[in-house]
C-alpha cells in the first residue's frame, strides 16, 4: 500500500520521470536508508526502472561513528549493486576552528555546524549530479521533518514562504538545472521507521539526534512532544495543514510578483541591485516584503536566515520620507533608501568582481570591460557564397579572408539577423536562449549546467544581447537565430579577448 501510495504522488506531483538517472543523498539512517529502498522497490514492483546513484559526504564530525556511517553506506550499496560516492569534508576546518574535539573551548555554534554542513553537503551533491549528468537528486526528508521546520520558523518569525514548510520539490540552488526531490513528506518518522524494521532491514542512528542542541533538535526532542502531551496530540498534523495552504498562497504570490520585480530594477551589479522605491512603495505590503525578499535571493544568500522581522526593518526604511537611512541583513548586505532607490548592497570584497548590469557594445569596433579584463571587438563584412559554404561545413574554419582566429572566444552570425544596439552583461533569472545546434530553447542556466560549467563560475560569465535577448554566451554558445545560412551575405565576427596587463 505505501510503495503504490507513494508511486501515485510521486507521478501527480512530477517529482520523478520513470527511467531517469536519480542521485540519492543517504546518511545511513533510517530516514535516508528509507528512501533508497523505497525507490528500489518502486523499480522492482511498479517498473519505473529508476536508475540510482548514492552519494554520501562525511563530515568528519563523529570520528569513528561518521567513518562507520561511510562504510556502512558503501557496503550497502555494494550488497545492492548500486553505485555510490563517497566524500569527505571536515566541517569544523570549513567554519573556521581547528579543534575536533566537541568539547574543545573553541567549539564553533551548532548552528554554525548545522548551516556548513548543509552548505557543503549540497555543493557535493551538486558536484555529483554532474558529474553523472542526473536531473534529481532525492533525499530523505519525511512529514515529521516538515511540521519541525514550520515550528522552528514560526518560533523565530518568519513570513508567509517561511510557513510553507518544506517544498516537495525545489532547483538545487537558485540557478541550477537540477532538481531536489522529497518523495517522503507525506510519510511520518513512525512510517519510515515500521517499514524498515518490517522488513528486516539496517540502518545508522545518529547519537547527535538525541542532543537537545541546536534549536532544532530541541524543538524535536522537547517541544513538540510536550505540545503533543499537554495542547495538542495531533500538532504535527495540524502544522503540516497551515504549511499546505501558506504554500497555495505563496505560490500564487510568487507568480505575481515576478511579474513586477524586473520591471522595478533600476541597477544590477553583481554586489548591488537597486529598485525605483516610490514603485515599491506603491505596492500591498505584502507584495513590498515578497520583492525584499527577492531583491535578497538574487544574490545567492541563505534564505532560511532571512527573517520576517529583517523584511519589515527594510518596509519601515522604505516607507520613511527620509533618505540615507540603511538596515543591515544576514549575509553582510546592507539596504539604503537614497534618492527615490532602494539599494541592496553586499560588502567590499576584493574576491567579488563588480560588474555594471549593461554595457553598451560598440558595433563595429571595440568595447572594454575593464573589471573584466575582457575586450569585445565587432567587424561586420561582406562575404560570399563560398565563404559561407566553408563556415557552415565546417564550423569556424577555414575562415573567409580578412578574418583570423577561430576558438571558442570568437563566433560569426548573420548580421541580418542581429537587432542592434548590443549590449553586453550578466546572465539573468529566467534569461533563456536557443543554443546552435539544439532543439528547442532552454534557460542559460540549465545550458551552463549541461555544459558542466562550474556552480562559482556561472554568475560571472557574460553574455551578449541584442534587441531580443541573448545572441552569445560569450566563451560557450550562439543563438541559433543568428546563426549563418546559405543566405547569408553580411556577417557580423564577434572576438572576446583578455585585456592585457
Amino acid at each position: 500500500m505505501m510503495i503504490r501510495a507513494l508511486a501515485q504522488e510521486m507521478t501527480t506531483d512530477r517529482l520523478l520521470n520513470r527511467d531517469e538517472t536519480v542521485v540519492v543523498g543517504v546518511s545511513g539512517g533510517p530516514d535516508s536508508m528509507a528512501l533508497l529502498y523505497l525507490l528500489l522497490e518502486l523499480n522492482r514492483t511498479e517498473g519505473w526502472a529508476l536508475r540510482l546513484h548514492v552519494a554520501h559526504l562525511n563530515h568528519l564530525m563523529r570520528g569513528d561513528e561518521s567513518n562507520a556511517d561511510a562504510a556502512f553506506v558503501a557496503a550497502a550499496c555494494d550488497s545492492l549493486s548500486i553505485p555510490c560516492t563517497v566524500d569527505q569534508r571536515d566541517v569544523r576546518s570549513a567554519c573556521g576552528f581547528e579543534s575536533l574535539d566537541p568539547a574543545g573551548p573553541d567549539r564553533p555554534s551548532p548552528g554554525g555546524i548545522e548551516e556548513t554542513g548543509r552548505r557543503e553537503r549540497y555543493a557535493f551533491f551538486e558536484r555529483v549530479c554532474l558529474q553523472i549528468g542526473a536531473r534529481a537528486l532525492a533525499v530523505g526528508h519525511h512529514a515529521d521533518d516538515n511540521a519541525e521546520t514550520i515550528l522552528h520558523r514560526i518560533l523565530r518569525g518568519t513570513g508567509l514562504r517561511g510557513l510553507a514548510g518544506i517544498p516537495k520539490s525545489r532547483p538545487l540552488s537558485p540557478e541550477s538545472s537540477i532538481s531536489i526531490v522529497r518523495p517522503l513528506l507525506s510519510l511520518t518518522k513512525a512510517q519510515l521507521r515500521g517499514y524498515l524494521v518490517n522488513a528486516g532491514l539496517t540502518f545508522r542512528e545518529d547519537r547527535t539526534n538525541t542532543s537537545n542542541e541546536p534549536m532544532r533538535n530541541r524543538i524535536r526532542n522537547l517541544i513538540l512532544p510536550q505540545i503533543e502531551a499537554q495542547v495538542n496530540p495531533q500538532v504535527r498534523d495540524a502544522l503540516t495543514r497551515l504549511g499546505l495552504h501558506a504554500r497555495w498562497l505563496d505560490e500564487f504570490l510568487q507568480e505575481t510578483v515576478q511579474r513586477t520585480f524586473e520591471t522595478l530594477v533600476i541597477s544590477r551589479t553583481d554586489r548591488s541591485l537597486a529598485l525605483n522605491a516610490d514603485a515599491v512603495s506603491r505596492k500591498s505590503r505584502v507584495v513590498q516584503a515578497e520583492l525584499v525578499r527577492m531583491a535578497y535571493a538574487v544574490f545567492g544568500l541563505g534564505e532560511q536566515d532571512l527573517a520576517f522581522s529583517h523584511m519589515m526593518a527594510v518596509l519601515e526604511i522604505l516607507a520613511d520620507p527620509a533618505s540615507g537611512k540603511q538596515v543591515q541583513l544576514p549575509g553582510g548586505m546592507v539596504v539604503q533608501k537614497r534618492y527615490g532607490q532602494l539599494w541592496f548592497s553586499l560588502p567590499e570584497s576584493d574576491s567579488r568582481e563588480t560588474i555594471a548590469s549593461e554595457i553598451a557594445v560598440h558595433c563595429p569596433g571595440k568595447t572594454v570591460l575593464p573589471v573584466r579584463r575582457l575586450e569585445i571587438e565587432c567587424a561586420v563584412k561582406d562575404v560570399s557564397g563560398e565563404d559561407i559554404f566553408r563556415l557552415r561545413r565546417s564550423g569556424r574554419r577555414p575562415l573567409p579572408s580578412g578574418f583570423a582566429g577561430g576558438s571558442p572566444m570568437e563566433e560569426y552570425v548573420d548580421f541580418s539577423a542581429v537587432h542592434p544596439p548590443l549590449v553586453v552583461r550578466t546572465k539573468r533569472p529566467g534569461d533563456r536562449f536557443t543554443p546552435l545546434g539544439a532543439p528547442g530553447s532552454k534557460k542559460i542556466s540549465d545550458f551552463l549546467a549541461d555544459e558542466k560549467v562550474d556552480p562559482r563560475s556561472r554568475e560571472h560569465v557574460a553574455v551578449l544581447c541584442d534587441q531580443l535577448g541573448p545572441i552569445w554566451v560569450i566563451g560557450h554558445r550562439i543563438d541559433d537565430r543568428v546563426k549563418l545560412t546559405e543566405l547569408t551575405r553580411r556577417v557580423l565576427h564577434m572576438r572576446a579577448s583578455k585585456l592585457q596587463s
